[in-house]
């Protein structure tokens, strides 16, 4: 019986994911960010009951990258197609059409594929999932921007938007040619080969988490000081952390 719990947990974040897949494209991109941090918060509870209860099974590994696909994969890719087109259109389109999506595609009466570029963050996420199946060397690192971390950092950009009321801030959000920059770096990232430590406690004794513990206090401290602006903030602090720590590790060896 045990072995379930933590599969049921995953199916908690699939559920997630698809909930989260209707609101994005419903434009509902507030809604679709409360799903995927719900999604995300299941992705890590998950691997943590698999810890506590000695469940971690071969079926867990290929679940949890099938629900992170839908979670952190095709999510943030849909996110993306909606801001591409917002950028064209030139504005925020909370309600959903198929005037307003029609719209985004045939602007002046010609097709307008630009849009579907933020799908090559889904097809990133999917390449990266399947090679960390069979990656034996991801194991209490990662390899690469994790998933969940860049389908954070793609969710921002909405938020952003909608809470920080800063006309400087939108207008860069909103640029095309920001969008479609943020999308390549988004996909190379998750793929790039850079050692980046994982957020898995397997205690809770500081000596052997002390980068893990000071970057969540770090984080947090960031979230309540600068809001949703943060969250980039935070993913560039991992990775330079993460370099900063293996360095050290380098010369120590």
């Amino acid at each position: 019986m045990k072995q379930f719990i933590p599969n049921f947990i995953t199916l908690l974040n699939v559920f997630c994911g698809c909930v989260a897949t209707v609101f994005a494209v419903l434009n509902q991109l507030d809604l679709a960010a409360i799903f995927v941090f719900m999604g995300i918060f299941f992705d890590w509870f998950d691997g943590l009951a698999a810890r506590l209860l000695n469940a971690q099974s071969a079926l867990g590994v290929q679940l949890d990258s099938l629900a992170d696909m839908i979670t952190s994969g095709l999510v943030p890719g849909i996110v993306m197609f909606q801001l591409l087109g917002m950028s064209l259109t030139g504005g925020w389109n909370l309600e959903f059409s198929a005037t307003a999506s029609e719209s985004v595609l045939w602007l002046g009466g010609t097709f307008t594929p630009l849009p579907f570029f933020g799908f090559l963050i889904t097809l990133a996420a999917a390449y990266r999932l399947a090679k960390f199946n069979i990656d034996e060397n991801q194991v209490s690192s990662f390899i690469g921007l994790p998933t969940p971390a860049n389908a954070l950092l793609v969710l921002s950009l909405p938020l952003i938007l909608l809470y920080q009321n800063s006309d400087t801030l939108n207008s860069i959000i909103l640029n095309q040619w920001f969008l479609m920059a943020f999308t390549l770096v988004s996909a190379f990232l998750m793929n790039a080969p850079i050692a980046l430590f994982a957020l898995k406690f397997k205690n809770w004794g500081f000596k052997d988490n002390a980068v893990r513990y000071m970057f969540v206090i770090l984080s947090l401290v960031l979230l309540v000081t600068m809001k949703f602006l943060a969250v980039p903030i935070i993913i560039a602090a991992y990775i330079i952390v993460s370099a900063i720590q293996n360095g050290l590790k380098t010369q120590q060896g």
